[in-house]
């Protein structure tokens, strides 16, 4: 989770009950862990709870709740502009982010920056580098000396092979399979199942075996570091 001290946890998006699962294996791994609620911008969560954990409203409640050993981590998958924007914003309210990873991941060798979320059964081969506010879901495999960048989401059962770089706010569905060296822009959606055989333009969007570019898509930004 954090390096040094008893760290309390804040999620923005109160959705997956998988945070659930991912909260008691941490806990049991590290005792001085707090998960204390949700951050989530529906206004129909606001003052309910979820699985037990109270929803404390959207966003701009966020500068009441900050404080020394309180981090947060941002769960929102369905879309990277949304999970960038999301954190951006969370950022500018004075928010602090930690890393939420499942203690069965692996991290030696590895290097990643802040605010990632990554499933059980994650394989992070050595020499993995990643960087902030990226999510990686349940049965995936990044292969040695991979680089995946800033708001990237792998959903589950990815297949990375050595060598490959995945740039900001790449969205890969389930079950993409990329080949050795590959590089994929900036944004690039990859549609579930498909075969990554050579390098992906930014902001396309690939479906595919063998990968083929349908359309390019409007994303105003280029870089997905949010905070």
């Amino acid at each position: 989770m954090g390096e040094g001290g008893r760290m309390k946890l804040i999620a923005i998006g109160a959705n997956n009950p998988e945070t659930i699962r991912m909260i008691s294996a941490v806990k049991e791994k590290d005792s001085a862990f707090e998960f204390l609620g949700f951050i989530d911008n529906d206004p129909e969560k606001k003052g309910k709870s979820f699985f037990g954990f109270p929803v404390f409203g959207g966003s701009e409640c966020i500068p009441s709740l900050l404080g020394e050993d309180i981090f947060f981590i941002n769960l929102i998958t369905r879309d990277c502009v949304t999970r960038f924007e999301t954190s951006l914003q969370a950022s500018d309210y004075g928010a602090r982010f930690a890393n939420f990873i499942h203690p069965s991941v692996n991290l030696e060798m590895v290097e990643l920056a802040e605010g990632n979320y990554i499933q059980e059964r994650v394989i992070l081969q050595a020499g993995v580098k990643i960087g902030c506010n990226s999510s990686i879901h349940i049965g995936t495999l990044v292969g040695h000396e991979s680089i995946i960048g800033n708001s990237v989401f792998l959903a589950h059962g990815c297949n990375i092979s050595g060598g490959v770089t995945i740039k900001d706010g790449v969205l890969m569905g389930t079950g993409v399979s990329v080949i050795p060296r590959v590089t994929i822009g900036e944004w690039a959606v990859i549609g579930a199942g498909t075969v990554v055989h050579k390098d992906i333009p930014p902001y396309s969007l690939v479906v595919g075996n063998p990968a083929r570019v349908l359309r390019q898509k409007e994303v105003p930004y280029v870089s997905g570091k949010a905070f």
